[in-house]
């Protein structure tokens, strides 16, 4: 399963990082844990030499450089093994970076390089791998690293090709593997069709092998070309048929293309052939919710877990499921079930346990499971939630306090002001929020998140030459904000002013999002104002077809009124106030047409 893992498209946001205190804490744990699979000060110290410094050595024993152990060389050791214990990586890099580059030993330099790589130091993991491969050019470990790091930095692309070229060819006992781990090994080159052109070329020498088709999909569908995976996947499955991983990502493609029900037929057709296998069964119950047969899904997977009542996956897919067909209870069951069994996703699960208790009113107990959240991925979610929660009780005070005084890295903190706001202008302050706002930019005044949301708060406040100057702002840090175009396009429409310089904007807008609901609204508004009532028409419904918000619902049943159509408009403004009943344009404006 972890080759289907790899092949996903990576996640399009990024993990926050955590603030500097619990940094330090959170990497002198997880260096802990990785400093322990590594044997190499130990076994200086035991004066066993070097030869148990690698999971895997380059070369044999008799092949290994003779390495006196110098006092030095050993007290640098330790001191970078005892740095990296304490949390202070980046001594513990440059400690070994230096080893390496001092004792020119290919387990040093491997040391180095993995530490680097821990460190998230891309330089320093450069400067080790170079080492590493040119003290050990045999091997693939060294190449395959050095190759990733050039493709992922300032580096030639043509000499990663070099290096994971000469990879492959020397090791054919690895050739598999390798093939596997290509993609991998470029993942952080942003040009994904350079990439998939890369592995394109490096597999054309072993389209014997099924692996290297395997790397062809997944870098196709890295790349977004799922048809192309499809093919380089069905190449797979014929030279090797019923191959699980090939099953498997087929219809993870097939899924990912929308094409749920033809990846249910496949997985179908392979479990005609292989009944007893339980990833394949599994992977059956996932395509039904692909497909939304949420029931038949349901069903499957009780039917997983009779066969394992602890498995910590499938009791996770199923809170998932229950969820989803709106089952809180048997949600919040089979969450608690998946945390009570290990499920590594704990902290996401104290989300969603946080969040059924909050829509059972149980405010206690959902600020309990957000308390509880702790990892940088999902702490500064669990944080806002746990504000709302105490707003939602009129403890806004409390819930501004816990906003101001969480730590966090930059990105968090911004969440953290737009919170505030958002509690703020929720609770009709919108003065206040704008405060708070205007505070957060004065120490990130080209934030062009912070800058928006001020700019929009300015609007409500009808101060309309703050808005317009912060809308033009953060379009020059971004021209291709289309929500700054079309707010301030909107805002000029609404009001009636500079209607042609407005309809420009929210055409630009439209440009850079054409299938948004709130700007085709915008465009339907600008030009009801400038008299184009079947013009405002066409965007309007087709607005309100994608999306039935009340403020879209409001201006077609305005334009439909204007055309004589009213029972249509009465119609969409009493569906609308029945969805919304308490969205004051929405009332204000059914009212003010039927008082005419």
């Amino acid at each position: 399963m972890a080759v289907i893992a790899a092949a996903s498209p990576p996640r399009s946001h990024a993990a926050m990082r955590p603030d500097p205190v619990r940094r330090t804490v959170f990497m002198t744990f997880t260096f802990a844990r990785f400093a322990r699979r590594t044997t190499l000060a130990v076994a200086l110290c035991l004066g066993a030499g070097l030869s148990a410094a690698a999971d895997r050595p380059d070369k044999a024993a008799n092949e290994l450089p003779p390495q006196e152990l110098t006092p030095r060389t050993l007290y640098q050791l330790l001191l970078a093994e005892i740095a990296g214990a304490r949390g202070q990586i980046s001594l513990s890099t440059q400690l070994y970076l230096d080893l390496a580059r001092n004792t020119r030993d290919p387990r040093i330099a491997r040391r180095a390089t993995e530490i680097a790589m821990f460190a998230r130091n891309f330089e320093a993991t450069s400067q080790a791998a170079r080492i590493w491969a040119e003290i050990a050019p045999d091997s693939p470990d060294a190449r395959r690293i050095l190759s990733g790091v050039m493709a992922g930095t300032n580096g030639s692309l043509d000499d990663a090709q070099v290096q994971l070229a000469r990879a492959l060819a020397t090791h054919p006992e690895r050739l598999a593997q390798n093939l596997l781990g290509l993609n991998r090994a470029l993942a952080r080159v942003e040009d994904k069709q350079a990439v998939q052109a890369m592995v394109m070329r490096l597999t054309e020498p072993y389209l014997d092998l099924p692996e290297a088709h395997f790397a062809r999909a997944q870098a196709a569908m890295i790349a977004q070309d799922p048809m192309e995976a499809v093919a380089a996947l069905d190449t797979a499955l014929g030279l090797r048929p019923d191959w699980e991983p090939a099953i498997l990502f087929k219809a993870q493609v097939l899924q990912h293309a929308g094409a749920a029900d033809e990846a249910l037929k496949q997985i179908d057709a392979a479990l005609a052939r292989q009944p007893d296998n339980r990833n394949l069964q599994v992977a059956r119950a996932r395509a039904m919710v692909g497909a939304k047969r949420y029931e038949e899904a349901r069903a499957e997977f009780r039917r997983l877990l009779e066969a394992a009542p602890d498995d910590r996956e499938l009791l996770f897919a199923a809170a998932l499921l229950a969820e989803q067909l709106n089952d809180r209870a048997d949600a919040e069951t089979q969450f608690t079930r998946a945390l009570a069994a290990g499920h590594p996703e704990q902290d996401l699960i104290r989300l969603h346990l946080g969040q059924i208790a909050e829509s059972r009113g149980d405010g206690a107990t959902a600020r309990k499971w957000f308390d509880e959240v702790r990892s940088p991925e999902h702490r500064a979610e669990a944080v806002i939630r746990n504000a709302q929660s105490l707003a939602r009780e009129n403890r806004l005070d409390d819930a501004r306090q816990l906003l101001q005084r969480e730590e966090g890295d930059e990105a968090a903190r911004r969440r953290y002001v737009l919170a505030e706001a958002q509690l703020l202008r929720d609770a009709d302050r919108p003065a206040e929020a704008l405060a708070v706002v205007d505070a957060a930019l004065r120490s990130r005044p080209d934030d062009v998140d912070l800058m928006y949301e001020a700019a929009m708060l300015a609007e409500r406040l009808d101060r309309i030459s703050i808005m317009e100057t912060r809308l033009r702002r953060v379009i020059a840090l971004k021209p291709d904000h289309a929500h700054a175009f079309n707010a301030l396009g909107y805002s000029l429409a609404d009001r009636g002013l500079r209607l042609k310089e407005a309809e420009a904007l929210i055409t630009r807008a439209l440009q850079l999002s054409p299938d948004d609901p709130f700007i085709l609204d915008s465009m339907g508004w600008v030009r009801f104002r400038r008299g184009d009532r079947t013009g405002a028409l066409t965007h309007l419904e087709r607005a309100y077809r994608m999306r039935q918000d009340p403020e879209i619902a409001a201006h077609l049943g305005e334009v439909l009124w204007s055309l004589q159509r009213r029972t249509d408009a009465d119609r969409i403004l009493d569906e609308a106030i029945a969805a919304h009943p308490d969205n004051k344009l929405l009332r204000d404006t059914a009212q003010r047409l039927r008082r005419k």
